[in-house]
């Protein structure tokens, strides 16, 4: 059993019959009144958010999770297909247990948590970002650079992510997984 004082991004509990994984958290203490935290939970089931409060000191039930590194090696149209870079097994996952499967591509390295009582994979967790080649966009505008222009740039993964003008097709840029947008250009 934990508490709330240990309360992290990444924490996965048992509550209400499911298991959740922490997104977002934030110890309030009011002026007035008792302390509480504030969280943001994912099911890591049907991959519903639900926002809660919990007062301090309340009793929370950790799950016990193992990371591993995986291999991200295919998609069939219906499971994501992995494999596990220690002991090459494989593992498949609905897309509803992947945050952002837009901005995978194949081979890309993910970390996947386990939890250690029935061995049932509970989320996967791109890295904090991933570079993409542009596939497809339309040419930059000359002279339309007076405010922090973007367009849009289809990427080999199929997202679409806002870059600035100077992007063209080809081009590998970076890019933050967590809220998808545009990082920087690399250069080879």
């Amino acid at each position: 059993m934990a508490s709330t004082s240990d309360i992290r991004n990444g924490l996965c509990i048992r509550y209400n019959n499911d298991i959740y994984k922490i997104i977002e958290f934030l110890h309030v203490k009011p002026g007035k009144g008792p302390a509480f935290v504030r969280t943001k939970m994912k099911s890591v089931t049907n991959g519903k958010v639900l926002d809660n409060t919990f007062s301090a000191g309340h009793k929370i039930e950790d799950v016990r999770v193992e990371t591993h590194k995986f291999q991200y090696l295919y998609n069939d149209g219906e499971f994501y297909h992995f494999m596990n870079e220690a002991d090459y097994t494989q593992i498949r996952l609905l897309e509803s247990a992947i945050d952002r499967t837009d901005l995978m591509k194949e081979g890309e390295v993910v970390t996947i948590q386990i939890n250690t009582e029935d061995n049932m994979p509970l989320s996967v967790d791109l890295p904090a970002s991933v570079i993409l080649e542009v596939t497809a966009t339309e040419p930059g505008i000359k002279g339309n650079t007076a405010t922090n222009a973007t367009k849009p740039a289809t990427v080999e993964s199929g997202a679409e992510v806002n870059v600035p003008l100077f992007i063209n097709e080809g081009d590998k840029i970076k890019v933050e997984t967590e809220k998808g947008t545009y990082k920087e250009r690399i250069k080879e």
